[in-house]
């Protein structure tokens, strides 16, 4: 049996079209099917599972998955941090086709108009920006890489979930991310400094599948679809002479500010925002800006992942936020000593958070499934979520005795259960649920968004009458 790993997202289209046409047809893949377990139409011992990006290179690094194809960029971020891994680059699928890039906001002294990223360069620029610099990225270990590579003397790192061009010049000095050319990346009112790797699809391989099973079935056919290529490398800056202390811009102390969600909360936000009469200019219930005008004096409105917001209202970068409670608790989880808390309850996206197992699993309540897991005693119970930090304190406090914590980015369904015994997540309808024969056997809680502040916050003057503005503005319209 070949197991492969196929790429959910942007991805999933022309990886479809390029397996159909070297006759590898995958049902229901290239529709868009919320099954994560499809079947090869073209050869039986071939099993298919569809997963986030950023999970294939780890899952068939680990063995779970012979043949998987992902992005380079997340095979460079896992070899960033473990480059040691059994994970063999076999060939550029040319899909998907983006570029690396380091950028900086425009008004960094040192950046020109009309210049041009390079590979390598861009000493200058680094060295004139603002210490400690404050690099925010998805790729936090191609990060990491990058500012020691560049020898910055003092940085910091902020991991976010996306939305990496949302941060300068506020909240970042440098930002890594993605994007299909430089005039994408200036449309955000950056500019690229450094370009560090030409990206797309690549087929990759695990090193012992590879050497001992007969993989031609699914190689021979993709190859002959593929560029072989010996590029690939990830282009870091040279060292830096930095010879002072740059400082940055202090931030007005008189305004709030407040974070509101981008992706699939945003409607339910920008309705909760409504029906307390308050709309921001560029924040609609489907589309918007970055940086929205708040229309209210002393208010500063971003638009960034809710995933972030409870670390960066904890860090003091925002002083509100509204994301969901799931994502709070996972932040308490981690770090039970936070100031974050949640300061008002919206009432709306509300959804359960569940435990998850296989239909076929032969228990109807958590305590019988962790005896039948447990019947023979001899290996840990594998936990899959998004939550990670919910995962293992949930594992804990049901004392599932030995077990392990799979963190993954998404697309989850397809974990359980040949990858994990049971799966944490958000269960509204239950419809992916059954569509991929699992069954809810525990509710953990229900989410719903909220307002989040520190419970720390020392709001002087103007800062403190427009947070009191605003929070009576939502708590009316939710009484």
């Amino acid at each position: 049996m070949i197991k492969l790993a196929l790429p959910t997202g942007d991805l999933r289209t022309p990886v479809a079209e390029l397996l159909s046409s070297v006759g590898l047809q995958v049902e229901g893949y290239g529709e868009g099917s919320r099954q994560y377990r499809l079947n090869s139409l073209s050869h039986e011992d071939v099993r298919v599972r569809v997963f986030r990006e950023r999970d294939i290179p780890i899952q068939v690094a680990l063995g779970n998955y012979d043949i998987g194809v992902t992005s380079l960029s997340w095979i460079t971020e896992m070899n960033a941090r473990f480059p040691q891994q059994p994970l063999i680059p076999l060939a550029d699928l040319q899909l998907g086709q983006t570029i690396l890039f380091a950028a900086v906001a425009p008004t960094s002294s040192s950046v020109g108009q009309g210049s041009r990223p390079d590979r390598g360069g861009s000493g200058n620029t680094l060295a004139a920006l603002p210490t400690p610099v404050r690099i925010v990225s998805e790729y936090p270990n191609i990060a990491e890489a990058f500012a020691r590579a560049a020898r910055l003397p003092r940085y910091r790192i902020q991991a976010v979930a996306g939305a990496a061009e949302a941060y300068p010049p506020e909240d970042a000095d440098l930002v890594i991310l993605a994007a299909p050319d430089e005039a994408t990346i200036q449309t955000h009112g950056l500019q690229p400094v450094l370009r560090l790797l030409d990206n797309s699809a690549w087929l990759v391989a695990n090193a012992a599948s590879l050497a001992n099973k007969d993989l031609t079935a699914v190689l021979t056919r993709i190859r002959e679809a593929s560029t072989p290529s010996t590029s690939g490398a990830l282009h870091l800056p040279t060292p830096i002479a930095i010879t002072k202390s740059n400082g940055r811009a202090e931030r007005m102390t008189d305004t709030l500010r407040l974070a509101v969600p981008d992706g699939h909360q945003q409607r339910h936000v920008y309705g909760a925002l409504a029906k307390a009469g308050i709309t921001f200019d560029g924040y609609e219930e489907k589309i918007f800006v970055r940086r929205p005008h708040s229309g209210i004096a002393g208010l500063d409105v971003k638009v960034i992942r809710p995933q972030d917001m409870p670390q960066l209202v904890a860090l003091g970068e925002f002083d509100v936020a509204i994301t969901g409670l799931d994502l709070l608790s996972e932040h308490l989880f981690a770090f039970p000593t936070s100031p974050a808390h949640a300061a008002l309850d919206l009432q709306v996206s509300q959804y359960n958070l569940s435990a998850v197992v296989d239909g076929e699993l032969p228990a109807d309540n958590l305590a019988d499934a962790v005896a039948y897991w447990h019947r023979d005693g001899k290996r840990p119970l594998i936990v899959a979520s998004e939550f990670a930090a919910t995962a293992d304190h949930y594992s804990r406090s049901r004392h599932f005795w030995r077990y392990q914590v799979m963190p993954i980015a998404g697309a989850s369904e397809g974990f359980v259960p040949e990858d994990a015994d049971i799966l944490i997540e958000g269960t509204e309808t239950g419809r992916t649920i059954a569509e991929n024969n699992l069954k809810i056997i525990d509710t953990i809680y229900r989410s719903t968004t909220c307002l989040i502040a520190r419970k720390d916050a020392q709001l002087q003057g103007r800062r403190h009458s427009v947070y009191n503005e605003l929070f009576g503005l939502l708590q009316r319209s939710v009484a």
